[in-house]
């Protein structure tokens, strides 16, 4: 275990998240898509681990979030949270399981809970997601909100480019943010937002703000796991910063595997029953 874990045994209580804000210690998230994965980051000291949508483009292939299904996201989830038994698992919902309604919101945000065994949802936007918030913390689900770039909603902000740039941009993010703790969310991510927004939206806040490209002055940060590992090198946004190269790594793996087979080095005597 990390020595720079927040807690010592058993899931990380919610509620600490706050006290973790209040006393200045960061907290640190990643997305992860499988069981190795979340057994990963359980063993390396996480806080949270988020199942994140954003597997419709690292995992399945697409060209956005959208895809992505309640099904694919419920199988994620599951393989996740058998890994990750301490962090604090959140499910990405995906486009078109809450934007209908609030009892539809509710009954899928149930499903994360009951099925797949997250410990909390995490919806895009503010605004008519709102009341979606409200209603899915009545029924006992915990909630994470998500404002600046929201990817399900991309092609409406013009693509996947940073929010907030403008005072009056940068004033409704701020109102979002602050709507968003008062209809009960317990974190807000904040992607793609200006350092000096993402800061003064932290420091109004009394729940923790995860930040993706939004500065340092964010109470803690997300990164997808096979970005900072270097598994997905050909994507290089300006907030990322590659931990480890292991996409060269696993090619060359492959290539000695192959090479190996073709000139029958491969099995070995020693390899056989």
């Amino acid at each position: 275990m990390s020595k720079y874990a927040s807690w010592t045994h058993g899931k990380l209580p919610l509620t600490e998240l706050a006290e973790l804000k209040r006393r200045g210690q960061k907290l640190a998230m990643v997305t992860a898509y499988d069981f190795p994965s979340g057994r990963i980051a359980d063993e390396a000291g996480v806080e949270l681990v988020l199942v994140g949508d954003s597997a419709a483009m690292v995992v399945l292939g697409n060209e956005s979030t959208v895809p992505v299904t309640m099904e694919e996201l419920l199988m994620l989830t599951r393989a996740v949270t058998r890994g990750a038994t301490r962090p604090l698992v959140v499910a990405d919902m995906p486009f078109g399981s809450f934007q209908v309604s609030d009892e539809v919101a509710v009954a899928n945000a149930v499903r994360f809970v009951k099925e797949a065994g997250a410990d909390a949802v995490k919806l895009e936007g503010a605004g008519p997601t709102l009341s979606r918030v409200q209603a899915i913390v009545g029924a006992g689900v915990p909630v994470m909100g998500h404002v600046g770039l929201t990817p399900q909603s991309a092609t409406m902000l013009g693509g996947f480019k940073a929010q907030g740039r403008t005072a009056e941009k940068a004033e409704r993010l701020y109102e979002d943010a602050l709507a968003l703790e008062a209809a009960g969310c317990f974190a807000v991510v904040l992607e793609a937002v200006p350092a000096a927004v993402a800061g003064r939206v932290t420091g109004a806040l009394s729940v923790p703000t995860i930040g993706i490209g939004a500065g340092v002055g964010c109470d803690g940060q997300v990164l997808v796991l096979p970005d900072l590992l270097g598994l997905n090198d050909g994507f290089a946004p300006k907030f990322l910063k590659r931990y480890g190269t292991l996409a060269d790594d696993v090619r060359g793996a492959v290539r000695r595997f192959a090479d190996e087979v073709r000139a029958g080095e491969y099995p070995g005597a020693e390899h056989g029953f």
